[in-house]
């Protein structure tokens, strides 16, 4: 058959696997309760499927469909219809329909699923029989006797021979997923994740900004909790957080979960939400893998090997990367400051800084699944990050001291950072009789450790001083320990019942220590440089949610009890401080039902940002001559009530959805910059007396026509910042629209073209804001055949990554502008192999455009 009618009937397959999902409901309810098992034939290939259809509670019928050559994992069953013998129902998630009639000679559905194309498809009772040998033929299961659906199932996707377009889990014609309490994107579609990093890949997903450091930030709000299947990870946590993620590849992962509400199941930590990261698994029996190379113009690598090995009751996985990357940064500082010699005059100063670092990464994941038996799950995983960086910089100061007088020095530095995560976890899971009703222990241990070792020669040229070297040096350790336990259960009537009991304990040691001397050979510890600073923190927490429909409506209600306990030290100047607070963290999730293509939200959570262990550290650590920063005690967690109301539509295969949001913020942390005169400032961590955000988001993906897929989304947002108790007058606001676009346009079968722009708008701080910035990447794609491909990325081809922080206030004017410089041209050769593999990492060519 040839690759394009090959690919159109592939599909079709994936058009029928969803549909069946919802086409489990045969003429009466006696006879559609229990298995139900077939095959989907498309030339050689040869796809069991099993349907689980059970009461909805409702009068309905409701259940689930695995593809046991793909994934374990099951598809829901939504709505259908039934007149007499004849069954039908649509599919609005990918537009497609399915007609059939009740067989009675046969005991089982014959019908036809649509999508531009038609393929015939039959249900029999039952489980799937055991695998026969030899497998049959695919032209024989293709014939049109009553027992195919019996005999054909002992046949698998043949070895060597990918399956395209095939996902029960919906994957394929949905890159967008929702849910009541979340939206799930598939980044495998972007070319940013072939080469790239997870900070490359989220600025591609509606509602989340990276900036040129690595930060991120929901709809404009940086205070964001990351998490890797569902659990916390140190990676995110701690300094140089933002170094990994532009580090971490993002072609390990598939999927990212969005939760800018989430429910009562998830710790309240974040106030702008959770960003999930779903890593990539196996999905077929058998010995599969994925071997990666990248290069670029300016000696940038990345090479990679991933691998999975799945028999019926052990998985064993792996995957290990290295990176090498080139981060070069330019940053201008200019500012003004009063004069206090000369009453009503300034002090104007800049400094131009200039960097060049060597950043290797190496990252690791070891993971095995056993199942016992078939109802026991037994899982495990090591995995390690280990990141060196060696910056060679410059910085040049000219500027005016007090009584008129110019002052210039150079400064050149050589700053080493050595970063290693190592972390493991364990999970027991055990199934009970019904679906949806089990019972898991997760336990997980990670040690990170962080190291900054920064040599600096000050030579002054204005006037003439003799020169000085320094070392400062800042160690940290963490510890983290995090155990969960969650149980679910169904109930009558459809609803559900989850209850969980969870406690992390961090153990953060921060140690600061430098050298001072004329010379590299005289220096000698310097006081003011030395601190030793102790974090520790255990949150315990119980939660309970209850999800239930009532007709259209289905409502998700949910509360969270936690205690936290904070003990902090600074053994040098000997503060010391704790707390123990209890709090309830409510949360509500409305979704309700318009029609088959069109749904209604709302949603209500009260959230909590926890400052960071090194926010409270008061020690004032030497930046640079001009800049110091320090922590603060006295720090209060933020809290935040948040309110969103949303609406969808899907029309064929395209997905509209509208947002409108509302936040509350009481005691938010945020920097402060002050000027401890002589143009030194100083940046500290104060509470807001409070401050609120709001907007309107606008999600669009679809098909623009047959080769050209466009996904679009804009944030009109608004914040509203009240720092009066900070000694600033009045409130402030700002409109901060952002907007991003991607578009693939299928050349050819085998070539693909991808076009990205990301533009975030102008966001307010308490004393200023930062200006606009954007980014353009470019992306091609050749697929050589199913095991070999090609790509090229065009990384920031505009040159415009930046970011500009203007301060505006009585007592200091600032304009910071930094420029990282990305921009680069990436080539790289995917391979993948062995007969059980997933499908091909990227794009899926020939399946429908997310929806």
């Amino acid at each position: 058959m040839p690759r394009p009618i090959r690919r159109r009937a592939a599909l079709a397959v994936c058009a029928s696997l969803a549909a069946l999902a919802l086409a489990a409901a045969p003429a009466a309810a006696q006879e559609a309760l229990g298995a139900w098992h077939g095959v989907l034939v498309i030339g050689p290939t040869v796809l069991r499927i099993v349907v689980r259809v059970k009461d909805d509670g409702k009068g309905g019928l409701a259940g689930e469909l695995v593809s046991p050559d793909q994934s374990p994992r099951g598809f829901p069953l939504s709505d259908v219809k039934l007149a007499g013998d004849h069954f039908s129902f649509a599919v609005p998630m990918i537009g497609g329909s399915f007609e059939g009639q009740w067989d009675a000679a046969h005991q089982s559905w014959t019908g036809q699923l649509k999508q531009g194309a038609s393929l015939s498809l039959i249900l029999a009772k039952g489980e799937l029989p055991a695998p026969v040998a030899p497998a049959p033929s695919a032209s024989a299961a293709a014939k049109p006797a009553p027992a195919t659906p019996a005999t054909a199932p002992g046949a698998r996707p043949a070895a060597g021979h990918t399956v395209e377009g095939i996902a029960v889990t919906g994957q394929s014609p949905s890159a967008i997923r929702t849910d009541i309490d979340r939206r799930s994107y598939d980044i495998t579609k972007d070319l940013q994740t072939q080469t790239g990093s997870v900070a490359d890949a989220l600025r591609n997903v509606p509602s989340v900004e990276v900036d040129v450091q690595g930060n991120v930030s929901l709809r404009g709000d940086p205070n964001v909790t990351i998490l890797i299947d569902g659990k916390p990870s140190s990676l995110f946590n701690g300094p140089g957080r933002g170094q990994v993620l532009q580090n971490l590849p993002a072609n390990a992962f598939e999927r990212v979960e969005v939760m800018t509400n989430p429910s009562a199941a998830f710790r309240p930590d974040g106030s702008a939400g959770i960003i999930n990261l779903i890593p990539k698994s196996a999905r077929s029996i058998g010995t599969s893998g994925t071997a990666r190379v990248n290069l670029s113009n300016d000696g940038r690598a990345t090479a990679g090997l991933s691998g999975f090995s799945v028999s019926k009751k052990l998985t064993l996985s792996g995957d290990a990367t290295y990176a090498h990357d080139l981060q070069a940064v330019t940053q201008s500082d200019h500012r003004s400051t009063p004069d206090p010699a000369t009453p009503g005059e300034v002090l104007d100063s800049s400094q131009d800084l200039h960097s060049a670092a060597d950043v290797d990464a190496l990252i690791g994941r070891v993971a095995v699944d056993y199942d016992p038996d078939a109802k026991t799950r037994l899982s495990g995983d090591l995995h390690g990050t280990f990141i060196d960086v060696k910056s060679h910089g410059l910085a040049l100061f000219t500027g005016e001291a007090p009584g008129d007088l110019a002052e210039s020095f150079s400064r050149p530095n050589v700053t080493t950072v050595t970063r290693d995560d190592f972390g493991g976890s364990g999970t027991w899971r055990r199934k009970f009789a019904g679906d949806e009703h089990d019972l898991s222990v997760n336990f997980s241990q990670e040690h990170t450790t962080n190291d900054t070792d920064q040599k600096d020669t000050t030579a002054s040229a204005t006037p003439v001083l003799p020169s000085f070297s320094e070392d400062i040096r800042a160690e940290s350790t963490q510890d983290v320990s995090h155990l969960k336990v969650d149980y679910q259960a169904p109930l009558s009537g459809g609803a559900k019942l989850k209850l969980g009991y969870e406690l992390q304990v961090d153990l953060d040691d921060f140690d600061n220590s430098g050298n001072r001397g004329a010379t590299v050979a005289s220096e000698t510890p310097d006081p003011t440089l030395i601190d030793r600073f102790r974090f520790n923190q255990a949150v315990n927490g119980v939660y309970a949610t209850y999800q239930r429909p009532i007709g259209d409506l289905t409502v998700l209600a949910g509360l969270r009890v936690e205690d936290t306990r904070i003990d902090l030290s600074d053994l040098t100047s000997r503060i010391k401080a704790s707390s123990d607070d209890t709090h309830l963290y409510p949360s509500l999730h409305l979704a309700y039902k318009l029609s088959d293509t069109q749904q209604l939200t709302a949603s209500f959570s009260e959230r909590i940002q926890r400052p960071q262990p090194n926010d409270y550290n008061p020690f004032r650590v030497f930046v640079d001559p001009f800049n110091f920063r320090a922590g603060n005690p006295d720090l209060k967690p933020q809290q935040t009530y948040s309110y969103e109301a949303a609406y969808q539509y899907r029309a064929g295969a395209a997905i509209y959805l509208a947002t409108a949001y509302f936040r509350d913020n009481q005691r938010g942390v945020t920097d402060i910059v002050q000027n401890l005169g002589s143009g030194v400032l100083l940046t500290t961590k104060e509470n807001l007396a409070s401050s609120r955000s709001g907007g309107l988001e606008l999600v669009a993906s679809g098909k623009v026509s047959s080769t050209l897929t466009v996904n679009a989304s804009t944030n009109l947002g608004w914040t509203e910042i009240d720092a009066s108790d900070l000694g600033f007058a009045g409130t402030r606001s700002a409109f901060t629209p952002s907007a991003r676009a991607v578009a693939n346009w299928q050349v050819t079968a085998k070539d693909m073209l991808q076009l990205q722009g990301v533009l975030t708008g102008k966001r307010l701080t308490p004393q200023g804001y930062h200006e606009p910035t954007s980014l353009v990447n470019l992306g091609y794609r050749h697929k050589f055949n199913d095991d070999w491909s090609f790509f090229a990325v065009g990384r920031d081809v505009l040159n415009s990554l930046g970011d500009t922080l203007v301060i505006d206030t009585p007592a200091l004017k600032d304009r910071v502008v930094t420029h990282v410089h990305v921009q680069a041209l990436f080539v790289g050769l995917t391979y993948s192999f062995g007969g059980g593999r997933r499908r091909d990492p990227g794009f899926e060519y020939g399946a429908t455009p997310p929806t």
